[in-house]
């Protein structure tokens, strides 16, 4: 338990060090982007349906963060807010892949903050639109939870 304890402290410290760094390297401000999505919160008993919405705001060609809020449709309505820091390489013209690391906090059951660790692809489709699609997995600080993994899809409307 003292090993998980001391994992996620390393990891929330190294997700500091990914926004701080990110925010210091901003050389020209980028472009925002809009993003509704549906999400599937798996590993919490019975997948759990999420829509939301979140921002992109490009702070380099190759750094971003993205706050967002998902409303999570169970029995027992929750929220998941989250902020991540994404790093993309450009693959070709209409192809980025990211990894992407944050932080988040839901109520699915009780309040609880975590940790937000994955990547995901964005693939353009017109000039201003992009279909997205991520994997993040959700290590929660509170240890009497599961934690999720969440599947995302969702358009983003870049400008």
């Amino acid at each position: 338990k003292k090993s998980i304890t001391t994992m996620k402290k390393i990891i929330l410290a190294i997700a500091i060090v990914l926004c701080s760094t990110s925010i210091a390297s901003a050389q020209d401000a980028g472009k925002w982007a809009i993003v509704p999505r549906m999400s599937i919160y798996t590993n919490v008993g019975d997948a759990v349906v999420g829509l939301g919405a979140s921002g992109r705001y490009s702070i380099t060609d190759n750094w971003r963060i993205e706050p967002a809020i998902a409303a999570l449709l169970h029995r027992d309505c929750s929220i998941d807010v989250s902020c991540d820091a994404q790093y993309l390489f450009h693959i070709g013209d209409a192809w980025a892949i990211y990894p992407s690391v944050g932080l988040t906090t839901n109520d699915i059951g009780k309040w609880a903050v975590g940790l937000n660790v994955g990547g995901g692809f964005d693939f353009r489709v017109a000039n201003n639109w992009d279909i997205t699609a991520g994997l993040k997995w959700q290590p929660m600080f509170d240890d009497r939870r599961t934690n999720p993994v969440v599947i995302m899809v969702g358009g983003a409307y870049r400008f």
